[in-house]
Protein backbone atom coordinates (compact mmCIF):
# COMPACT_ATOMS: atom_id res chain seq x y z
CA UNK A 1 0.00 0.00 0.00
CA UNK A 2 1.23 3.75 -0.79
CA UNK A 3 0.55 6.62 1.04
CA UNK A 4 -1.89 7.45 -2.34
CA UNK A 5 -3.66 4.69 -1.34
CA UNK A 6 -4.38 5.82 2.40
CA UNK A 7 -6.67 8.65 3.24
CA UNK A 8 -6.46 9.23 6.99
CA UNK A 9 -9.26 11.62 6.97
CA UNK A 10 -10.97 8.39 5.12
CA UNK A 11 -10.28 6.03 7.72
CA UNK A 12 -12.65 5.55 9.92
CA UNK A 13 -11.29 5.08 13.65
CA UNK A 14 -9.48 8.35 13.05
CA UNK A 15 -12.46 9.78 11.37
CA UNK A 16 -14.78 8.97 14.62
CA UNK A 17 -11.61 9.80 16.91
CA UNK A 18 -11.95 13.58 15.41
CA UNK A 19 -15.50 13.91 15.41
CA UNK A 20 -15.64 12.27 18.94
CA UNK A 21 -12.98 15.11 20.00
CA UNK A 22 -14.52 17.80 18.18
CA UNK A 23 -18.16 16.96 19.83
CA UNK A 24 -16.30 16.36 23.47
CA UNK A 25 -14.51 20.12 23.20
CA UNK A 26 -17.48 21.85 22.64
CA UNK A 27 -19.39 20.52 25.03
CA UNK A 28 -16.53 20.60 27.54
CA UNK A 29 -16.98 23.81 28.18
CA UNK A 30 -20.63 23.74 30.54
CA UNK A 31 -18.90 21.24 32.71
CA UNK A 32 -15.55 22.88 33.01
CA UNK A 33 -16.22 26.23 33.16
CA UNK A 34 -19.59 26.11 35.54
CA UNK A 35 -18.26 23.59 37.39
CA UNK A 36 -14.90 23.06 37.27
CA UNK A 37 -15.23 18.91 36.21
CA UNK A 38 -12.90 17.17 33.80
CA UNK A 39 -14.14 15.03 31.09
CA UNK A 40 -14.18 11.62 33.36
CA UNK A 41 -15.89 13.50 35.91
CA UNK A 42 -18.89 14.55 34.52
CA UNK A 43 -19.28 10.88 32.51
CA UNK A 44 -19.45 9.74 35.90
CA UNK A 45 -21.90 12.58 37.66
CA UNK A 46 -23.97 12.07 34.47
CA UNK A 47 -24.30 7.57 35.27
CA UNK A 48 -25.54 8.37 38.51
CA UNK A 49 -27.88 10.76 37.84
CA UNK A 50 -28.95 8.33 35.09
CA UNK A 51 -28.67 5.07 37.09
CA UNK A 52 -29.10 6.39 40.80
CA UNK A 53 -26.65 4.64 43.10
CA UNK A 54 -24.17 2.23 42.01
CA UNK A 55 -20.46 1.38 42.44
CA UNK A 56 -17.55 2.64 40.76
CA UNK A 57 -16.93 -1.23 39.29
CA UNK A 58 -20.34 -1.08 37.55
CA UNK A 59 -19.66 2.46 36.12
CA UNK A 60 -16.18 1.32 34.76
CA UNK A 61 -18.40 -1.53 32.88
CA UNK A 62 -21.02 1.15 31.88
CA UNK A 63 -19.07 4.47 30.96
CA UNK A 64 -15.84 2.09 29.64
CA UNK A 65 -13.80 3.61 31.36
CA UNK A 66 -10.52 2.71 32.95
CA UNK A 67 -10.53 1.86 37.15
CA UNK A 68 -8.52 4.06 37.44
CA UNK A 69 -10.03 7.01 35.80
CA UNK A 70 -12.71 6.52 37.64
CA UNK A 71 -11.23 6.43 41.32
CA UNK A 72 -9.62 10.15 40.54
CA UNK A 73 -13.27 11.18 39.16
CA UNK A 74 -14.81 10.05 42.02
CA UNK A 75 -12.12 11.60 44.15
CA UNK A 76 -12.70 14.65 42.72
CA UNK A 77 -16.34 14.87 42.65
CA UNK A 78 -16.42 13.81 46.61
CA UNK A 79 -14.18 16.65 47.16
CA UNK A 80 -16.62 18.90 45.19
CA UNK A 81 -19.20 17.60 47.04
CA UNK A 82 -21.02 16.44 44.32
CA UNK A 83 -21.14 12.68 45.48
CA UNK A 84 -21.32 10.57 48.42
CA UNK A 85 -19.66 7.22 49.51
CA UNK A 86 -21.46 4.64 51.26
CA UNK A 87 -19.24 1.50 52.51
CA UNK A 88 -21.37 -1.72 51.86
CA UNK A 89 -22.05 -3.40 55.00
CA UNK A 90 -21.53 -7.31 53.12
CA UNK A 91 -18.34 -6.23 51.59
CA UNK A 92 -16.61 -3.36 53.24
CA UNK A 93 -14.01 -3.07 50.02
CA UNK A 94 -16.89 -1.67 47.95
CA UNK A 95 -18.60 1.23 47.99
CA UNK A 96 -22.10 2.59 46.80
CA UNK A 97 -21.75 5.84 45.10
CA UNK A 98 -24.50 8.42 45.01
CA UNK A 99 -24.89 12.18 44.17
CA UNK A 100 -25.63 14.44 47.24
CA UNK A 101 -28.04 17.37 46.76
CA UNK A 102 -25.76 19.63 45.31
CA UNK A 103 -24.60 16.79 42.82
CA UNK A 104 -28.09 16.47 41.89
CA UNK A 105 -29.03 20.01 40.96
CA UNK A 106 -25.33 19.96 39.19
CA UNK A 107 -26.70 17.06 37.38
CA UNK A 108 -29.91 19.05 36.77
CA UNK A 109 -28.12 21.52 35.20
CA UNK A 110 -25.88 20.09 32.94
CA UNK A 111 -28.46 17.41 31.69
CA UNK A 112 -30.17 20.55 30.75
CA UNK A 113 -27.18 21.90 29.00
CA UNK A 114 -26.17 18.46 27.24
CA UNK A 115 -30.20 18.22 25.71
CA UNK A 116 -29.50 21.88 23.75
CA UNK A 117 -26.02 21.01 23.04
CA UNK A 118 -26.96 17.93 21.30
CA UNK A 119 -30.05 19.62 19.71
CA UNK A 120 -27.34 22.41 18.60
CA UNK A 121 -25.70 18.81 16.91
CA UNK A 122 -28.12 17.62 15.76
CA UNK A 123 -29.73 20.62 13.70
CA UNK A 124 -26.95 19.76 11.11
CA UNK A 125 -28.51 16.78 9.92
CA UNK A 126 -31.80 15.71 8.69
CA UNK A 127 -34.07 13.33 10.79
CA UNK A 128 -33.13 10.48 8.38
CA UNK A 129 -29.41 10.99 8.67
CA UNK A 130 -29.61 11.47 12.56
CA UNK A 131 -31.40 8.15 12.72
CA UNK A 132 -28.38 6.67 9.92
CA UNK A 133 -26.09 7.65 12.36
CA UNK A 134 -27.30 6.69 15.41
CA UNK A 135 -27.94 2.69 14.19
CA UNK A 136 -24.22 2.97 12.92
CA UNK A 137 -22.74 4.22 16.11
CA UNK A 138 -24.44 1.39 17.80
CA UNK A 139 -23.04 -1.33 15.15
CA UNK A 140 -19.55 -0.05 15.68
CA UNK A 141 -20.11 0.28 19.64
CA UNK A 142 -21.16 -3.56 20.16
CA UNK A 143 -18.33 -4.56 17.87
Amino acid sequence: MTDDDFDLGQFLPYALNQAAEAASIGFQKHYRQRYGMLRTEWRVLFHLGRNGAMTAKTICERASLHKTKVSRAVGALEKKRFLAREEQANDRRLETLSLTRQGQAVYADLYKSAKVFDAGLSSHFSAQERDVLNRCLEKIAKL
